[in-house]
């Protein structure tokens, strides 16, 4: 009687304790809105999603939602909700301001403020390209436990590769290689750190750099890329190392071709080996065009910096080197071409992301990403293919499952918008609320860096 008894209260504790954690469970329900689920699918009018403990429970039209009970409904009315966007090319944690230094600036703290901006313009993920520091797996690492965090997720390729003596990387941190085998040690060690990708660098700065990276090199990135399971991805500015580089395996290009224009020939091959066009970085391109960038003054840019930003920006004499620059002039046919480029892949059917290369000194984390949507369609797409590959595109190529699109399971990360970006891909900036895991966090209207609220004024 006295083991019955035992087993009976077990039981009834355990059962207790079920209820008890479902009535503790998160549960909030979001109504009435327009959805742009990621997919690429068209919008769907009246729709509402449950979120519970962070994810997304349910979603489908409003008629059909069974509210849980007790818990809070918002109504977004004349709003169109979207997945948090995916910036497939950044880096972190190496600025302040615009002053850039490795050595000097990157930290946890750093990187995990960038995050946070990067979250308040509706950026809810990050891929960091190759110059990370080891502090960024211990932030990943600590992401993925805590798991509803509130600030953008972070996927690093860890440090990229650079041959020696060539183009890439960042002054502070080791990141060259001499030989095939010390290139393949290095990926290993990237690896076994946690890098979810690889990444390596080809370029030569307009023929200022006496050398490329050899095929020997890229192709034992390449290699011991695949070999550890992990994709290998390229920083390339020629088209003659993107068709070499696709022959030899690469998964993706972080950059458009730009010496030229990508014809056919290359779409193919991209298409026949499988290499995905994961970031054109044409806000980089752009703001190279530009002694002073354009939108200095716009609240949805300098909302998020200091003030003293602002100023060194309009420095006449940053004006004047920048303008002195010998390669300053060839930017605006690098930019044609990066655009021309991205229209005959997209045409082509080769598979596309969205990537802006921000995060050096003066390409801003966040406002670059809604730059570079307005850009891709300025090259030809459609605001809703842009929007599918600044979504769920880019999570497929990492291989995630639960963010990208808005759907039962995935994480609630959430754009909700006052206008819709279909019908114009500026809408994007009309940023009405964000959520990252279910939790409603500030964004760039609610932000003012570097001075009192009340200085940033009223949202526009």
């Amino acid at each position: 009687m006295q083991r019955s008894a035992r087993i009976a209260f077990g039981l009834a504790a355990v059962a207790m304790g079920i209820v008890g954690g479902a009535a503790r469970a998160q549960t909030e329900v979001l109504d009435h809105f327009t959805l742009i689920d990621g997919t690429g699918r068209a919008p769907a009018a009246d729709q509402a999603l449950v979120l519970r403990d962070g994810r997304i429970a349910w979603v489908g039209p409003s008629a059909k939602l069974k509210a849980p009970r007790g818990a809070p409904v918002t109504d977004l009315r004349g709003k169109f909700l979207m997945p948090g966007i995916i910036d497939s090319h950044v880096h972190l944690g190496l600025v302040d301001g615009i002053d850039q230094n490795f050595t000097k600036y990157y930290d946890r703290a750093n990187v995990e403020r960038q995050l946070g901006i990067y979250a308040a313009y509706g950026v809810t993920s990050v891929y960091t390209l190759g110059t990370d520091g080891d502090a960024i797996h211990d932030v990943i690492a600590d992401q993925r436990r805590i798991g509803r965090i509130d600030r953008a997720r972070a996927f690093t390729s860890g440090r990229g590769v650079v041959f020696k003596g060539s183009y890439g990387g960042v002054a502070g941190l080791d990141q060259s290689v001499a030989t095939p085998a010390e290139t393949k040690a290095m990926v290993a060690r990237e690896a076994a750190k946690g890098a979810d990708f690889i990444k390596l660098w080809m370029d030569d700065e307009f023929g200022m750099i006496g050398e490329r990276m050899p095929y020997t090199i890229s192709s034992a990135v390449v290699a011991a890329a695949h070999a550890a399971r992990k994709k290998a991805v390229a920083h390339i500015f020629y088209y003659d190392n993107a068709d070499a580089l696709a022959t030899e395996g690469i998964d993706g290009f972080m950059h458009q071709v730009r010496d030229r224009t990508a014809d056919g020939a290359l779409a193919r091959k991209m298409m026949a080996r499988n290499v995905w066009q994961i970031a054109s970085t044409l806000s980089r391109e752009a703001s190279f065009t530009y002694t002073l960038l354009p939108f200095v003054d716009d609240p949805f840019f300098s909302r998020a910096v200091a003030p003293t930003t602002i100023a060194a920006l309009k420095d006449p004499a940053r004006q004047a080197r920048l303008a002195a620059n010998p390669n300053f002039p060839k930017y605006p046919e690098v930019l044609r071409n990066a655009m021309a480029s991205l229209g005959v892949e997209a045409k082509a059917g080769v598979r596309y992301g969205m990537g802006t290369d921000s995060g050096p000194s003066a390409r801003f984390p966040g406002y670059f990403a809604h730059w570079e949507m307005e850009l891709m369609v300025q090259s030809g797409l459609t605001p809703l293919q842009v929007l599918t590959a600044a979504t769920s595109t880019n999570a497929k190529f990492l291989g995630l499952t639960d963010i990208g699109s808005v759907a039962p399971g995935k994480w609630g990360d959430l754009l909700v918008l006052d206008r819709n970006p279909v019908a114009d891909i500026r809408n994007t900036r009309a940023i009405a609320s964000v959520y990252v895991a279910g939790k409603k966090i500030p964004t760039i209207w609610q932000t003012c860096v570097g001075r009192e609220a009340s200085v940033c004024g009223a949202a526009k």
